[in-house]
């Protein structure tokens, strides 16, 4: 018995997941979740995870903390503020959770980032800002599925378990 690929997003459901997207990227600093993300487009939470992680690759939690930790290394790279400022400024309240994502995204802790002010060595002084932020934009690293063993073969993309209250503001 062979499984087939799940459907692609209807084409209606693509303009409204551009819409979420387009309101992550502006509103990144904001408290957000996937259930108020999803009652603005009239889906639930389940579906427009779904549908989200096939059109961009990944759910709309992770979309966001990618904002965040974009907005976050242009800010520590500028180095007027301190670590704890920029993660109240990217949306985060929790400084912990904050280094954490920042640095499972970026490969250091984001002290470290600010003190080298450039990624894994790159120096991006006097490139174009938009040079620059492909250049050092953040990559999450696959992990594999819970209860798979060490070294064997992950099957799918289980998500990480997310702290959601320390970005959002609110429980899960």
């Amino acid at each position: 018995m062979s499984t087939s690929p799940p459907p692609a997003p209807h084409l209606g459901d693509l303009a409204l997941l551009r819409r979420v997207r387009d309101r992550i990227d502006r509103e990144y600093a904001r408290p957000l979740d996937v259930e108020a993300l999803a009652r603005g487009v009239n889906m639930s939470a389940g579906h427009l995870s779904r549908q989200f992680r096939l059109a961009y690759g990944e759910p709309p939690y992770s979309y966001l903390m990618t904002r965040r930790i974009e907005r976050a290394m242009a800010l520590l790279r500028r180095g007027d503020l301190s670590v704890t400022e920029v993660c109240f400024a990217v949306g985060c309240s929790s400084l912990g959770t904050f280094s954490s994502r920042f640095t499972e995204l970026v490969g250091v802790p984001p002290s470290v980032f600010r003190e080298r002010q450039d990624l894994a060595g790159q120096n991006i002084e006097g490139m174009p800002a938009c040079v620059a932020k492909q250049v050092t934009r953040p990559v999450r690293k696959a992990r594999p599925p819970r209860g798979s063993a060490p070294g064997g073969e992950a099957a799918g993309g289980a998500e990480p378990v997310r702290n959601r209250e320390a970005c959002t503001g609110r429980p899960a």
